[in-house]
């Protein structure tokens, strides 16, 4: 494995290179594709908060006359069945992806972060409890998963939120509990014990952060797969129920019956998810690259 000197690197770049923002060019320079994924990101985020705004229709009217729309100077990306606008739907459907994206994976991780802090910190029976519960919920793939939860709760923003959150439990304990019992056998912890500091505290106050470079390059990774689960539940007819303009719905409505007549119904929408997939991706793997110790001098 190719080990690189990012502050000798600096250095040599200029004496201020190793702060502010001549670090944050460097590493910008170096990482090009996560640079792009983060544009991506930053992109979709305005796009969410700013749909009120660059929406040019509201995304729920429907106006028969002008259904099935071709794209023009009106209606940038035509319009669906309805006569509901396209760009409209889009633009508002990345609040529904935000949302679910990064409700999701705080869910997820939170209860994860407990799990997996609790079971590698206090171990033994409690350990072992955990981590066959664990192994049955990460016997599932994510999407089944998920599809379970999701009928088992019904289709709503709130549930959905859940459903997807549930499956990410499993593989956010693991990898906290694996640094959580690396932590525990450190000198810090045997000098916290030393000075009788509580159980608690040495886990909340000296563990717990140590673990959260990994931790926030696996949530970074994981929000484009709740994406992707969000859009293959609306999909298939379990996630967010009409009348939210949901990608995944979008694409369920006009896939099979308007491809061929109108193909600017599965374009738009899946290039969006692709967008937003994409980037989290990109994004995830250079800030592992970034954050991982034994990637850097």
């Amino acid at each position: 494995m190719a080990v690189v000197y990012y502050d000798s690197e600096l250095r040599r770049a200029g004496a201020d290179a190793t702060q502010g923002w001549r670090r944050l060019a460097f590493l910008a320079q170096r990482h090009i594709l996560g640079t792009v994924g983060l544009v991506i990101m930053v992109l979709f985020v305005w796009v969410a908060l700013s749909a009120d705004l660059i929406g040019r229709y509201d995304p729920l009217s429907v106006d028969s006359a002008h259904r099935l729309a071709s794209p023009d100077w009106r209606h940038w990306l035509g319009t669906d069945s309805f006569g509901r606008d396209v760009w409209s739907r889009i633009v508002h459907g990345a609040r529904i992806s935000l949302a679910v994206g990064i409700g999701s994976t705080t869910l997820g991780a939170s209860i994860g972060v407990m799990v997996g802090l609790t079971s590698g910190y206090l171990s033994g029976w409690v350990d072992l409890v955990f981590q066959r519960v664990t192994d049955m919920l990460q016997a599932l793939p994510l999407l089944v998963l998920a599809l379970v939860m999701t009928a088992a709760l019904g289709p709503s923003l709130p549930n959905v939120i859940i459903a997807i959150a549930i499956p990410l439990i499993p593989t956010v304990s693991r990898v906290i509990r694996a640094n959580t019992l690396a932590l525990r056998e450190q000198p810090f912890v045997e000098a916290a014990k030393s000075i009788g500091m509580s159980e608690v505290r040495i886990a909340l106050r000296h563990v717990l952060p140590n673990t959260l470079a990994p931790l926030i390059v696996l949530a970074t990774a994981q929000l484009g797969s709740t994406i992707l689960t969000e859009a293959s539940l609306s999909f298939l007819g379990l996630g967010i129920p009409e009348p939210y303009p949901s990608w995944g719905r979008m694409l369920s409505e006009s896939a099979a019956e308007y491809v061929r007549v109108a193909p600017w119904l599965v374009i738009f929408p899946g290039v969006a998810i692709s967008l937003a997939v994409f980037g989290t991706n990109l994004f995830g793997d250079a800030l592992r690259d970034i954050l991982d110790p034994r990637q850097r001098g």
